[in-house]
């Protein structure tokens, strides 16, 4: 679904970057062209700042999701998830990071999470990233527990692990 996204973008790497970025922080555009998240509505300024274009690509690049009815779709449904993950050293919480082989593999999530709760590890937190909008897709889970030596060894033994990262 990335890649088919893209490609409607294809001639325009500017319009391109608005879309990655629309996608990565989960904001939608609204009925009347703007960028929101919620119902907070993003300046097309801030938008184009913090990836480098004109403020008028990101006009554009909204015009385009409007005018598209399965972008218009995409777009105005998309919402962002709340994340851990930069709040863990704050919480002082464990955030497990990993790669697998096969993104699109049966049983990754159900493998891991079982295997913490083998060793009685709570999770607070699981995020999948979409191997269809990402192209190197990761599995994060945020758990109030240190990972022992042993949890990491199992979750590494998984024939579907390909890197494990630890923060």
């Amino acid at each position: 679904m990335f890649d088919e996204i893209m490609e409607k973008f294809e001639g325009s790497p500017s319009q391109q970057a608005v879309i990655r970025l629309l996608l990565e922080r989960g904001f939608s555009v609204n009925d009347d062209g703007r960028v929101v998240s919620g119902g907070i509505e993003i300046p097309n300024t801030g938008i184009a700042r913090e990836i480098d274009v004109d403020r008028r690509v990101v006009d554009s690049t909204t015009d385009v999701i409007l005018e598209d009815p399965e972008l218009r779709r995409i777009f105005q449904n998309i919402s962002q998830v709340p994340s851990l993950m930069d709040l863990a050293p704050v919480l002082d919480l464990t955030v497990l990071s990993i790669t697998v082989h096969d993104a699109e593999a049966e049983g990754i999530v159900a493998g891991v999470t079982g295997t913490l709760a083998d060793h009685g590890v709570s999770i607070r937190q699981t995020i999948s990233e979409d191997p269809e909008f990402t192209d190197e897709p990761k599995l994060y889970l945020v758990t109030d527990h240190d990972l022992s030596g042993e949890v990491i060894t199992d979750i590494r033994d998984l024939e579907f692990v390909r890197k494990i990262e630890l923060q």
